[in-house]
């Protein structure tokens, strides 16, 4: 009897159970030398484990009912018989228990390894039911048999190690296994390249281009002449620690400066990739499209050499896997939110990425701000430990940086304290700081405006304009009103409500506006998404009331270059409506922000820090959910941390609104590049309200109006006034 781990499917053949397990263990075993060569503890710790866990994972699959399904056309979606169980109770019978916790989770995921051990010494990391306990038991002797016989494989390894490793550990030899699997299956369905491309950091190249690159930018004014130094004392500073801090100011030229600085330590530290974490999507394009200019070799291809990953593509169901984002490229750009969520995740459809980063050079942008206030102590703990053993060196970034890990707030907390020197030397700050100073006016207006008023208010100032609201329907309903009452002319609107694709066309286009000094009538109505990392520079700014730290951001896109004698950055609150949506999230950040104003406080980023520690500590939930999280983490409750550590708290699924797109995806085709292109996030909650239709596992098509403007609030807008003149009749 041939014995299969995939049954065939849509005109592809079925796949032996032995080419699958030659196929995972050689890659599961390629990506965990490859990470483990980083592993700074014990370089040997990591593979044992992996191989052992790659080895057995399928070894359910060899008995005889689920081989009966495995065997029929489009049969092995769902098995009879656990096919997880067997594999894990072979490798606790060999006492290799690590090996055994990956098998249980390389479909289900890591448990709460308290709760999980409280099962008792016969069923942790077995199946719940006694019942399939019991069966794999009694023919455990027979499938091992199968298994020898099918894959010439004598023995079961043991793959036990001294000591216990870290929750960071157990995530990577998961990403190991999980990524081998699910490559293997993707190419047994042909949703997979069958030979991976490894394209090579070549870091000293890469300078050199980059030198060149910048050496053809500005001119000879003061400007210039102070960024090119900037670039010059990032590019060569010998930093030996493992963190490094670039507080430098609006327009220093920092995007190309610290990653001349990644590739030096690159190139001195024997680094295979470089991550560019930034905090919204809005601004992946920018970033990215200077780095395809500046570092892409003669012969490569751009998206191959810089990945742009605007968002969590991950799929754990088999249909859907090829689509999900991963981190092979040699310099990739992605947000926060899909870093962090990573290095947070139990589940092996997002974990699976995780391996790719030891040895990295990670450049954090805006580092204080990149997360919620109640994530960044975990999140500080895994740099540390990613530093410390795994061979990661980090640049943390600002315009004004907060220290977050030295916060009075904070001394409760058990945070690391390592040696974090800045980049760029006081002198050279200063000289660059001059060009902030009077460069805005920060005012606030009272009382409340409604929304009719706020339009009328905010044209009344020279253009153009910038109004940054806190949610994306409010900023949909303004940007509406501004077209409805003054034409389409005289608004843009940028917020997630638009596809990626679609932001990147309102970029250039707003780019073009605000190169055109003849065009100054009008003003672009966006979220938080425009706040970093974004060149745009208004003549006149707004930013609805959230926190201090927000508010210093959005001022860096007005009068950015301090071409204008008097900038204002004002701060205001809307009245009630009920098309207007409140964000609860910065609730307290807005409080702390509206006392400095009745106090009449300097907004200034020397404020930062002390918003931050202020915002803690009016926050009496804020210190008890971070230490929740910490023991979480300490604990190995890795459910629990995954389901805590939310950037954003509600779970949300892609909605493809490009018709040819979901067609492709509804009969397995598309890939991830063209689904982050062409997709909205919808919170889960909201699926049956917005009539969203699943076309394959966890991908869905948006059925409601959309348009390139307001994006998929056009629907929204539309239900909403459709519900609101039938309630009035």
């Amino acid at each position: 009897m041939t014995y299969l781990a995939h049954s065939a499917r849509d005109g592809r053949p079925a796949q032996t159970y032995r080419d699958h397990v030659v196929g995972v263990l050689q890659k599961a075993e390629r990506y965990a030398s490859e990470a483990g060569r980083y592993f700074k503890k014990s370089g040997e710790a990591l593979l044992p484990v992996v191989r052992a866990g790659a080895l057995l994972h399928d070894l359910g699959k060899l008995d005889e009912e689920n081989q009966a399904v495995l065997h029929k056309e489009d049969g092995g979606k769902h098995l009879p018989v656990d096919h997880v169980d067997a594999g894990s109770a072979a490798l606790k019978a060999n006492g290799s228990v690590y090996a055994a916790l990956l098998v249980y989770s390389h479909h289900a995921g890591l448990p709460d390894m308290p709760s999980e051990f409280l099962r008792g010494e016969d069923a942790f990391f077995r199946d719940d039911n006694g019942g399939v306990r019991a069966r794999t038991d009694a023919s455990l002797e027979e499938l091992l048999s199968r298994h020898r016989a099918a894959c010439g494989f004598e023995d079961v390894p043991n793959a036990e190690r001294e000591g216990m490793f870290s929750p960071v550990f157990t995530r990577m030899a998961l990403s190991c296994l999980a990524d081998a699997d699910h490559t293997d299956t993707a190419q047994a369905y042909g949703n997979a390249p069958l030979a991976e491309k490894e394209i090579s950091l070549r870091a000293k190249e890469r300078l050199a281009a980059l030198d060149a690159y910048v050496g053809r930018l500005g001119g000879e004014d003061e400007r210039s002449l102070l960024r090119r130094e900037m670039y010059r004392s990032c590019r060569d500073a010998e930093e030996t620690g493992s963190f490094v801090a670039c507080d430098s100011p609006v327009g220093s030229g920092k995007t190309t400066a610290v990653m001349a600085h990644l590739l030096h330590q690159a190139e001195r530290r024997g680094l295979r990739r470089i991550f560019i974490v930034l905090p919204y999507t809005s601004i992946i394009r920018q970033s990215v499209d200077v780095y395809r200019k500046a570092l892409v070799l003669p012969g490569e291809q751009p998206e191959e050499v810089v990945a742009e990953l605007h968002c969590r593509a991950d799929f754990q169901n088999v249909e859907t896997r090829y689509l999900t984002a991963l981190w092979r490229a040699p310099i990739v750009v992605t947000t926060a939110v899909t870093f962090f969520e990573t290095l947070a995740s139990a589940h092996p459809a997002a974990l699976r990425r995780m391996h790719e980063l030891p040895g990295s050079a990670v450049f954090l942008d805006e580092a204080h701000n990149a997360l919620p206030i109640k994530l960044l102590p975990l999140a500080w703990k895994w740099m540390n430990v990613l530093a410390e053993e795994w061979s990661c060196y980090w640049v943390l970034a600002s315009g004004s940086l907060v220290r977050y890990w030295q916060l009075s707030a904070l001394d409760e907390i058990d945070m690391p304290h390592p040696n974090v020197p800045d980049l760029v030397d006081a002198e050279l700050r200063s000289r660059l700081m001059k060009y902030e100073k009077d460069r805005i006016t920060f005012c606030e207006k009272q009382p409340s405006l409604s929304r009719g008023e706020l339009v009328d208010w905010v044209r009344s100032f020279p253009g153009p304009r910038l109004l940054i609201v806190n949610t994306v329907q409010t900023a949909a309903v303004l940007a509406d009103e501004f077209d409805r009452s003054y034409g389409r002319a005289c608004v843009e609107h940028l917020s997630t409500a638009l596809t990626p694709e679609d932001r990147e066309k309102t970029i250039e286009r707003i780019k073009a506006r605000l190169r055109d000094k003849g065009d100054d009538d009008w003003t672009l109505v966006a979220t938080s998404c425009v706040e970093a990392g974004v060149d745009f520079s208004f003549r006149t700014g707004f930013r609805e009331l959230s926190s201090l730290l927000s508010l210093l951001q959005a001022a860096g896109r007005v009068n950015r270059h301090g071409s204008e004698k008097e900038a204002q950055m004002w701060t205001f609150t809307l009245k009630d409506d009920q098309m207007l949506k409140s964000n609860p999230l910065v609730e307290t950040a807005r409080k702390v922000l509206s006392g400095y104003f009745r106090k009449k406080r300097s907004i200034s980023p020397e404020l930062s820090s002390r918003s931050m520690n202020d915002e803690i500590i009016r926050d009496d939930s804020c210190l008890a959910s971070i230490e929740k999280m910490m023991a979480f983490e300490s604990a190995n409750e890795f459910a629990c941390v995954e389901n805590k550590f939310k950037v954003i708290d509600e779970d949300t699924v892609f909605a493809v609104v490009d018709e040819g797109l979901a067609e492709d995806i509804s009969h397995g085709g598309g890939d991830w590049r063209e689904l982050q292109k062409k997709s909205v996030s919808i919170f889960r909650k909201k699926i049956a309200a917005l009539h969203l239709q699943e076309i394959s596992g966890g991908v869905y098509r948006w059925t409601l109006p959309y348009d390139d403007f307001l994006g998929y609030m056009r629907g929204v807008l539309d239900s909403e006034r459709i519900r609101a003149d039938f309630l009035s009749h």
